[in-house]
């Protein structure tokens, strides 16, 4: 793994984060996914979890964090949820149930992280995490085992 050019993308998604068209944006936050557990990538993902021009790419960078199901993408989500007006809550919330309204797996290990996370010493991620498992229980999956 080259970190050099791994920070080199997180720097320039983070720039086109910044980008006054909002398809830009959504795309930064959806690529920038893919890289959340690098402390450079957090400042920008959580900016654009709640994004203020546009609420596709609150959803679109929420689902790609979402999608990533570990702990990382949680914990990113869930400190956007704790200061997330009822606006961008309501996205993200569509972005939690597109992600885990499929597999009960996926969700009970969801839901297994989010009372994890309940438990960190930072506020934030305490308080995102209590909202995020809130709209994790409230999903009735298509997919359970037989």
């Amino acid at each position: 793994m080259d970190s050099d050019l791994r920070r080199a993308v997180v720097v320039t998604l983070g720039e086109l984060g910044r980008s006054d068209d909002w398809r830009d944006r959504a795309d930064a936050g959806l690529s920038l996914a893919g890289f959340a557990e690098m402390q450079e990538a957090v400042e920008p993902l959580l900016r654009l979890v709640l994004d203020p021009g546009d609420t596709f790419v609150t959803r679109r960078t929420a689902e790609g964090l979402l999608r990533r199901k570990d702990r990382v993408g949680l914990t990113t989500v869930a400190s956007a949820l704790a200061v997330a007006n009822d606006n961008h809550a309501d996205w993200i919330h569509t972005a939690i149930v597109d992600v885990f309204r499929i597999s009960s797996d996926d969700l009970d290990e969801a839901l297994r992280l989010c009372e994890e996370m309940s438990g960190d010493t930072d506020d934030r991620v305490t308080r995102g995490a209590r909202r995020l498992h809130e709209s994790l229980a409230e999903i009735d999956p298509v997919l359970r085992p037989s």
